[in-house]
């Protein structure tokens, strides 16, 4: 390790020189109070920015350790950080300054989940930042002076305004901590309670605009208040005694009118398998953690998914038992959805009927007298829902404005009315009896298989010099195959996408070799992320890993099912 002088030497000693000279100042320094590593130095100013990390002894960072003592306070204290460390840019770095992105000085952004991330590390030794800066050049030539500045003068006040204790508002730090750990708790209690969510009263569920995940403060903001059938209450470890509405197993409709509210508590319900940040309004709004939401994604590709339990009997003799197309309809790609979250592994499936297949969703009484079951391939969801509850354990919740069919295979149903949820159970029973001759079920056996798939290695060969990387959050490319996941809608940051791109990588060298099922494969790259890390999928070992956060199972495997080249066998 060198000290600081050496650096401040180096970059006096390259300036004005060509780029590539920036390579000399790669390595480690000592600062004092920190160390500086400076892990990979760009190639040119347009080039994607240095990778850097900055390392605080424990000893000097001087960080309770209740705040980290366990995995979910970590990953809480971790997540502060890093909003502070870029709160920390923001004031101090002067910004672009030359060719490209000279003088940008970056960390991965966090939104309003907290999510595990690799931009972080917390533990008994010491605190670590890592972080991006493009190093400043006019045209290609070195401004050494300029790197001096942000070195020597943006990055040390950046570091002691962030990354020391005593530095920074321990109230608002224990506050974010504490309440990770009700969130975790929460999530862990809703089994034993029956329910699949819980949505506290005074929750804020609409957000700030269709562009926005901030909630929504301004006009007329309603709070959440639970219909009293539905209200129940947990004693929380650190906020104490917490009451709202509890979402219980089975088959739930929420209905209404437009604009009252239903795709806004359908939404927070998505996102309640993420913890939130204090002031998101939906700091209280848990789901089980494996819920996925459902929807028709014309056009992708399916592998071989057994969808016969909703369609079968295609024109042409089309085997559905193994159901394979690059183009799917909409019934044909909801289908596949819902078989491949319960291929991986789910305990709730959410729908909204804006989102969905009508066909797939529903057929009435008046087209089954129109149109013969005999020259109808589909059976609708309707008819299915009850019995992937009652012989799978999977609930539905359901959001419902057209089709008052649904009624009659509801458990519980909760109409949003001006923002305010009613529990309208009785009288949708009510109304369910009044027409119960309407329509004939059309489900033929029950809903009691689903068929694991085996990943071919073949598939996941990278051919030459081809790369992996993300785009957004809506696309992976994986050596020359573009993986579109904008209907994913339960991914919420870029940075799982980075990790899901580095994943199927690592999975493909590592896991999948054709006798693992998908959902083994998933599980056991992420039991290495358990044991080593995030860090493990990096191609950066021992260095800077890159901007990453830890994605689901279902978004994983997702990822890996619309892979265009992807090829399965199905477990016999």
């Amino acid at each position: 390790m060198s000290n600081q002088e050496a650096l401040r030497s180096r970059l006096l000693g390259i300036d004005g020189r060509g780029y590539g000279a920036y390579k000399s100042i790669s390595g480690s320094y000592s600062f004092g109070r920190y160390t500086l590593f400076i892990d990979h130095v760009q190639s040119d100013p347009f080039a994607p920015p240095s990778r850097l990390r900055v390392r605080v002894d424990q000893r000097l960072a001087g960080f309770p350790p209740e705040l980290y003592s366990t995995t979910p306070r970590r990953i809480a204290l971790e997540d502060y950080l890093m909003r502070q460390f870029g709160r920390a840019i923001s004031r101090h770095a002067r910004g672009h300054r030359g060719t490209g992105k000279s003088g940008l000085i970056a960390i991965g952004h966090c939104g309003q989940e907290i999510l595990e991330r690799t931009g972080a590390v917390v533990n008994k030794e010491y605190v670590e930042i890592r972080f991006t800066v493009g190093l400043p050049a006019r045209g290609r030539t070195i401004t050494g002076r300029e790197a001096l500045r942000i070195f020597f003068e943006e990055v040390p006040s950046i570091v002691n305004e962030s990354l020391f204790y005593k530095s920074l508002d321990a109230a608002a730090l224990k506050q974010q901590v504490e309440l990770v750990e009700d969130q975790e708790f929460l999530r862990a209690r809703l089994d034993e309670r029956g329910l699949v969510a819980f949505v506290a009263n005074g929750a804020i569920l609409p957000r700030e605009s269709g562009v926005s995940d901030r909630p929504l403060t301004r006009g007329r903001v309603i709070p959440f208040q639970s219909p009293p059938e539905l209200e129940v209450s947990f004693e929380l470890p650190n906020r104490g005694t917490v009451t709202g509405m509890g979402v219980p197993r089975g088959v739930t409709l929420i209905v209404g009118g437009g604009y009252h509210g239903k795709s806004t508590l359908l939404r927070a319900l998505e996102r309640g398998v993420y913890n939130h940040i204090p002031g998101d309004g939906r700091e209280l709004v848990i789901t089980v953690d494996d819920a996925v939401k459902i929807r028709a994604e014309d056009g992708r590709s399916v592998e071989k998914v057994d969808i016969s339990a909703f369609i079968n009997n295609l024109p042409h003799g089309q085997d559905t038992r193994a159901f394979s197309t690059e183009n799917a309809s909409g019934s044909t790609s909801q289908a596949a959805n819902i078989v491949e979250a319960l291929e991986v592994g789910t305990r709730l499936l959410l729908l909204d009927e804006d989102t969905s297949a009508t066909n797939f969703m529903i057929r009435d009484g008046r087209m089954q007298e129109l149109v013969a079951k005999e020259f109808e391939p589909i059976t609708p969801f309707i008819d299915r829902v009850r019995q992937l509850y009652e012989h799978q354990g999977v609930s539905t919740v359901l959001v419902v404005g057209g089709s008052g069919d649904y009624f009659a295979v509801a458990d519980r149903v909760i109409m949003m009315q001006n923002y305010i949820p009613l529990d309208v159970t009785r009288r949708a029973r009510e109304i369910a009896l009044r027409h119960r001759d309407e329509r004939r079920v059309e489900a033929v056996g029950t809903f009691n298989r689903v068929t694991s798939r085996i990943p071919l290695p073949a598939s996941f060969i990278l051919e030459g010099r081809a790369k992996v990387k993300a785009r957004g959050t809506d696309e992976i490319v994986y050596g020359h195959m573009d993986i579109d996941l904008q209907d994913v809608e339960q991914l919420v940051d870029p940075a799982q996408l980075r990790a899901i791109a580095e994943i199927i990588k690592y999975a493909a060298k590592h896991y999948i070799n054709g006798e693992r099922t998908l959902r083994e494969v998933v599980l056991a790259v992420l039991a290495d992320m358990d044991r080593e890390g995030l860090d493990v999928v990096s191609p950066f070992k021992g260095q800077h890993p890159g901007d990453y956060a830890r994605p689901r199972v279902q978004e994983i495997a997702a990822a890996i099912n619309r892979y265009r080249r992807l090829q399965v066998r199905q477990q016999s």
